[in-house]
């Protein structure tokens, strides 16, 4: 007689947690950045179809990489749970199953960059704790299944229920408190944001955004982006937590001078700052994907002039702390354009989340061929030597930005009086900068709109128009830019894939017929 498959399967999974919890736990207390599930996680992102992640990005937003971990422990309760309906019948199959997660977590963590031998030890121990603690619970349920199965009164089956009951509630406590400690143990969070609490740079200032970049519009949203509010794209689900004492750069490759520069190094040079907005390929027509900050650093076209790369050269492979890497054109890095590797954001320390404490800033190049947070290594190279994280998932192996407007007031759907229509928004085209923008209301003529200034031509420009909208009903406005060197934006909508969105953007509004 056998005891019910709902507490196999229940032992599946709480040995299951017990097991990752334990996993979890260690590679905290070993300072470890990836559990094996974020190791997995980020594994699955790096195999994930251009489109797909696309996909997740677009419909999900900044809740990307919550789901799918949120997926993978769903995928993995399941596994659990067959686990132990399966070693209900033959005890063997908890070995295998067990042992085949251990491997896929194995192979996340050994193929992760700079991978070593003490990264495996999470996995190896939640291993352990998973075949221990399953040799536990199917003790305790075969005890269940003889005293079951026995003809002998005396055999009472309640103590040996209770000691399975006992058992299961006693992991999933020691689940929950390791999976506690795993938070506490994160200590290194807390350590960068202290270093960057204490981090003096003496050569960064505070920004002051000139009078003239702003329209007054109600509603606009604000010409300089807060470092809270500056959208987010990377592949990290763990930001990588870099104290600057320990940070460092190395310049190589196709060079005549291989240059390594710590972060006092680096700091020691001359700053560069500037205002640069920034936009992400992903950005669709009218999105949200793009900001505008006060950018410190120091440029890169002195440093890597300093190393001088060799003939031939035409690319550097960037390469962040967890592994990320993107190839941006040499010359985009060594030309006039302030092009830098950036240590502060708004005249503040990079948040860790934007890069801390080192990011590259490169105008005039989407984020996916540029903007390498937690940079340690420039590669000098060419493009037909190297492929990227996401060049190797259909993306273009350039992606300079493109020429976009976007109509920020009235919102969609909202409603206005009859009359004088206030439209205003952002236009942007970084290291070519905007001529003008023009609007158009119902497919009518283009109206030219006035352009507050712009600092430089590597910032958006805000722009506000009046129109004359008397009729009652729906209408729908439209937007273009045209460049300072002649470009007038496209009506042809493209996807963000391969390098970019193009096409107008449209808001509808309605004018309200009582006023």
């Amino acid at each position: 007689m056998r005891t019910s498959r709902g507490w196999w399967v229940l032992a599946g999974i709480v040995v299951g947690a017990l097991g990752l919890a334990i996993s979890d736990l260690t590679a905290a207390l070993l300072h470890i950045r990836e559990s094996p599930v974020v190791a997995v996680a980020e594994g699955v992102t790096a195999l994930t179809p251009g489109a797909v992640a696309e996909w997740a990005i677009q419909t999900l937003g900044a809740y990307d990489k919550f789901a799918l971990v949120v997926g993978i422990l769903v995928i993995l309760g399941v596994v659990f749970g067959s686990i132990g309906a399966l070693a209900r019948r033959q005890w063997w199959w908890a070995g295998i199953g067990y042992g085949a997660l251990a491997a896929v977590g194995v192979v996340a963590v050994v193929t992760k960059p700079a991978a070593t031998a003490t990264d495996l030890l999470p996995v190896l121990v939640g291993l352990v704790v998973w075949w221990v603690a399953f040799a536990l619970c199917a003790m305790w349920l075969r005890r269940w299944e003889l005293v079951l199965a026995s003809e002998d009164p005396a055999h009472d089956p309640t103590h040996t229920r209770r000691g399975f009951f006992l058992l299961a509630g006693s992991m999933a406590a020691v689940t929950a408190i390791a999976g506690g400690l795993g938070r506490v143990a994160g200590q290194a969070r807390r350590k960068a944001e202290e270093s960057r609490r204490l981090l003096r740079l003496e050569q960064v200032t505070k920004p002051v955004p000139p009078a003239e970049v702003r329209v007054d519009v109600e509603g606009l949203p604000p010409w300089q982006t807060p470092a809270e509010d500056f959208y987010l794209i990377d592949t990290a689900f763990i930001k990588p937590t870099i104290d600057p004492a320990d940070w460092e750069i190395r310049i190589h490759g196709r060079v005549k001078h291989e240059l390594r520069l710590s972060f006092d190094d680096l700091v020691a040079r001359e700053v560069t700052e500037d205002w640069i907005t920034l936009n992400c390929v992903s950005n669709e027509i009218g999105g949200s994907l793009i900001g505008n900050a006060w950018w410190s650093g120091v440029r890169l076209a002195g440093l890597l002039g300093e190393a001088g790369p060799l003939e031939g050269a035409d690319a550097v492979l960037q390469t962040s702390e967890d592994g990320w890497t993107c190839a941006t054109p040499l010359a985009a890095m060594t030309d006039e354009r302030n092009a830098m590797l950036a240590v502060a954001m708004n005249g503040e320390p990079l948040p860790i989340e934007h890069g801390f404490p080192v990011r590259t800033i490169v105008p005039g190049l989407y984020g996916y061929v540029s903007a390498c947070k937690w940079v340690v290594d420039l590669e000098v190279t060419s493009f037909d030597e190297v492929e990227a994280y996401w060049t190797e998932k259909g993306w273009a192996e350039q992606g300079p930005v493109k020429i976009a407007s976007r109509i920020d007031v009235p919102l969609a759907d909202s409603t206005v009086p009859s009359g004088t229509v206030v439209l205003a928004g952002t236009a942007w085209f970084q290291h070519t900068g905007i001529d003008r923008v023009e609007v158009a209301v119902d497919g009518g003529p283009w109206t030219e709109a006035e352009l507050a200034a712009a600092p430089n031509v590597d910032t958006w420009v805000q722009w506000r128009a009046e129109v004359e909208v008397t009729e009652a009903g729906d209408h729908t406005a439209r937007v273009r830019a045209i460049a300072s060197d002649g470009e007038v934006q496209t009506g042809v909508v493209a996807d963000v894939l391969p390098d970019g969105a193009t096409g107008w953007d449209e808001v509808g509004f309605t004018v309200d017929d009582a006023s």
